[in-house]
C-alpha cells in the first residue's frame, strides 16, 4: 500500500487501496480534512471526464460560474482542480464542503450553487458507472444551506442617471456616443453586462425598437423592447459605428477611431495585430464594467456597476405598477422569486409604517 499526503489543514489524502477496499465509500476522517479514496491502483477510468461532460451541458455563462465553484471545492481539498478525483466524492464529503463554506460566511446562494455543481458532476459520474444509484441518491439528499442575502449593489437615482448621460453627451468623442448607448441598453433594457457585450448589430430592430438577447443566462433567448429615447441613443451610436455586421459595441482607440483591431493596430508591446474590420472585435464584459466606472467618475457620483442599473431597472418597473411576472419576463429571470428580491415597495411600506411610531426623545436645538 502506498500513500501520498499533502500538508496543510485541508489537505486531500489520496490513498491507493486494494480491490476489496475500493468497494467501500470514502469517509471523512476529521472535520477539516477531506479524504477521498483514489482508486488509481487498477481502477477503470471513465472514457470521458464527468466534469467536462457536465460543463458541456451548460450554457457558456453557466460554465464559468460552475468552474469557479468547483475551484472553490478543490481549494478546500487542497489540490488543483484537474487533479481532484471528483468521481470519488460521496455524501459525507459534500456535507463537509457545505459546512465549510457556511462557516466561511459564504452566501447561501453561493453554497447552494456549489452543491448543484457537485450534483451535476456526480450525476455524470453515475452515468459512467463510477458510483451507484444509491450513492448518488445520498448525495442529492444533502440539505441545502438555509437563509438569504439582500441583493448586492445599490439603486441608481434618476438624478444620478441624468448625470451619467450628461457626462457622455458632454464627451464629443465617439466614446461618448457609444457609452450613452451602453447606458441606454443597461437601464432601459435591464441587460446583464455579458448580454451587452454579446450583442450583434443584427440583434437590433429599429421598428419597433427591440433587442434580441441571444446569449441570456441559462442559454435562453428573449426580446427586449426599448423606449424611443433609448433607441435614439442607440441609433446615434450605429451612425458612427457603421452598418457592417458583427458586434454592436466595439472598441475605440485614444485617437477616437472606431473599430476592431483597426482601432488599435498594435498591442502594448508594439507588435502588429492581424487586421480586423469593425464588428469583428467587441467589448468584453469587463470593458462594459469599465465604461460605467469611468462615466461615474466623470459624472462625480458614487461608483456603480452594470448590475446596479439592472436592479434599478427591475425596481423602477415594479414601482411603476408592472406586475411581477411582467418584470420577470423583461429581466430574463428564471424565477419570480429572483425578481421579487428587487421589489422596493415593501421597504417603502415598512418605512411608512414605522414613521407612525413616536419615541419621546428631545433633540436639543443649537
Amino acid at each position: 500500500m502506498t500513500m501520498r499526503k499533502r500538508t496543510g489543514p485541508t489537505a486531500l489524502i489520496a490513498t491507493a487501496v486494494g480491490a476489496a477496499e475500493r468497494d467501500l465509500p470514502a469517509t471523512l476522517l476529521i472535520d477539516d480534512t477531506l479524504t477521498i479514496l483514489d482508486g488509481a491502483s487498477g481502477e477503470l477510468q471513465p472514457l470521458r471526464d464527468p466534469v467536462e461532460a457536465y460543463l458541456d451541458s451548460l450554457a457558456p455563462r453557466s460554465q464559468q460560474a460552475v468552474r469557479e465553484r468547483l475551484r472553490a471545492v478543490a481549494r478546500i481539498a487542497g489540490v488543483p482542480p484537474d487533479e481532484m478525483p471528483w468521481h470519488r466524492l460521496r455524501a459525507p464529503h459534500v456535507e463537509h464542503i457545505r459546512n465549510r463554506l457556511v462557516r466561511e460566511g459564504k452566501a447561501p446562494a453561493s453554497v447552494n450553487l456549489t452543491l448543484a455543481a457537485l450534483r451535476g458532476v456526480l450525476r455524470q459520474a453515475r452515468t459512467y458507472n463510477l458510483l451507484t444509484d444509491e450513492e448518488y441518491r445520498r448525495v442529492t439528499e444533502v440539505k441545502p444551506a438555509r437563509g438569504s442575502r439582500l441583493p448586492a449593489g445599490r439603486d441608481v437615482s434618476m438624478k444620478e442617471l441624468r448625470a451619467l448621460v450628461a457626462a457622455c453627451q458632454e464627451d464629443d468623442t465617439p466614446a461618448g456616443v457609444r457609452d450613452a448607448a451602453i447606458l441606454a441598453v443597461l437601464y432601459v433594457g435591464g441587460l446583464r453586462r455579458a448580454e451587452v457585450a454579446a450583442l450583434a448589430l443584427a440583434d437590433y430592430t429599429r421598428r419597433p425598437p427591440t433587442l434580441r438577447i441571444r446569449e441570456g443566462k441559462g442559454n435562453k433567448e428573449r426580446l427586449v423592447p426599448l423606449t424611443a429615447d433609448a433607441a435614439a441613443a442607440l441609433d446615434a451610436w450605429i451612425a458612427l459605428r457603421g452598418d457592417r455586421t458583427g458586434y454592436l459595441f466595439v472598441p475605440i482607440n485614444k485617437g477616437g477611431r472606431v473599430g476592431g483591431n483597426e482601432a488599435s493596430p498594435t498591442d502594448r508591446r508594439g507588435r502588429r495585430r492581424p487586421a480586423r474590420a469593425v464588428g469583428d472585435v467587441g467589448l468584453t464584459p469587463q470593458a462594459i464594467y469599465g465604461v460605467l466606472t469611468k462615466r461615474a467618475r466623470d459624472a462625480g457620483i458614487d461608483s456603480l456597476s452594470p448590475h446596479d442599473l439592472r436592479r434599478t431597472f427591475v425596481g423602477d418597473l415594479l414601482d411603476a405598477g408592472v406586475d411581477l411576472s411582467g418584470a420577470q419576463a423583461l429581466a430574463g429571470h428564471a424565477s419570480p422569486v429572483t425578481t421579487a428580491r428587487y421589489d422596493r415597495r415593501g421597504e417603502a411600506t415598512k418605512r411608512a409604517n414605522v414613521e407612525r411610531l413616536h419615541f419621546p426623545y428631545r433633540r436639543d436645538t443649537p
